[in-house]
């Protein structure tokens, strides 16, 4: 049985080939760079805020009225929240051995009394090309977990930049987008049926592709 996220989508929608072999065949292990190390240590002081109350680093204090307007909403907070999903769309376990689809949200808020819930993923880069699909798989993930919420509403929260993102989902349309997702999922699981992974060329192949044997990747 296949097992996504929405990383691994999109990674595939990216680049076939580089998914093919970083993700499946394992070749380029994942390497922290002076950026994805930044990233964790954001994700990070926010945890502790919002659920210690635990003080900012100074070099952190930028993210103080985000966090205060987040820690103000009504609701309980659910920080880095795993979430899964049995291919019949049942509740499971972020680890459990049957589950089909996952994920972590940075912060749900759930608000019991107004059946509405608030989900946030902390971005500290660039906000040039927003992409709220993946606040769209959280929402799908807590309307599984958390079956008397109603409405999910959230944002892509670009920290450093300022900006936000918004996305709002009802329960209605649940249905209808877990179809949409796997749409998505069934192109993944040709590629590993029929062994085609399809190289895509973009702006990203000269710079940050560990694939150098791909004729795309131009660094060889």
């Amino acid at each position: 049985m296949s097992k996504h996220s929405y990383s691994g989508i999109k990674a595939f929608e990216t680049c076939g080939r580089q998914y093919y072999e970083v993700k499946v065949l394992k070749k380029y292990p994942r390497e922290d760079t002076e950026a994805t190390l930044y990233g964790t240590q954001l994700h990070e002081q926010a945890e502790l805020f919002i659920k210690e109350g635990k003080p900012l680093d100074p070099a952190f204090a930028f993210l103080q009225p985000s966090l205060d307007a987040l820690s103000a909403m009504p609701g309980r907070k659910l920080c880095e929240h795993e979430m899964g999903v049995r291919e019949d769309l049942t509740p499971c376990g972020f680890h459990d051995e049957d589950y089909w689809c996952r994920g972590i949200a940075d912060l749900i808020v759930i608000d019991d009394e107004n059946l509405t819930a608030r989900v946030f993923d902390y971005k500290s880069g660039s906000n040039k090309y927003p992409d709220t699909n993946q606040l769209m798989l959280m929402a799908l993930l807590i309307f599984a977990h958390f079956p008397h919420i109603r409405q999910v509403s959230g944002g892509l929260l670009f920290v450093v930049k300022g900006t936000v993102s918004k996305y709002k989902v009802g329960h209605e349309q649940a249905k209808d987008l877990w179809w949409r997702w796997r749409e998505r999922v069934a192109k993944l699981d040709a590629a590993h049926a029929n062994g085609v992974w399809n190289p895509k060329s973009s702006g990203l192949c000269k710079k940050h592709c560990p694939v150098l044997t791909c004729e795309f990747n131009g660094r060889s």
